[in-house]
């Protein structure tokens, strides 16, 4: 390994690159995944939140969605 690297001195600068470009993308695929999660997390508790709303409802506090007979 040794001799590989005196006989090509920019194998280990181009070994260093790739190594640091894999962590780049591994941190951004991660960051991305993690903020999916966290707005999939938000949407959950907002559609709980609006559920436990209309369950605390009376069906008589809502508006009628029919007008009166005509007579």
């Amino acid at each position: 390994m040794s001799d590989l690297l005196d006989e090509y001195p920019m194998l280990i600068f181009a070994l260093e690159i790739f190594l640091a470009l894999s962590l780049v993308v591994f941190i951004v695929v991660w960051t991305s995944s993690g903020k999916k999660k966290l707005a999939r997390q938000q949407e959950q508790l907002r559609q709980q939140a609006q559920q436990a709303q209309n369950a605390q409802r009376a069906p008589g506090a809502q508006a009628p969605t029919q007008q009166p007979p005509r007579g």
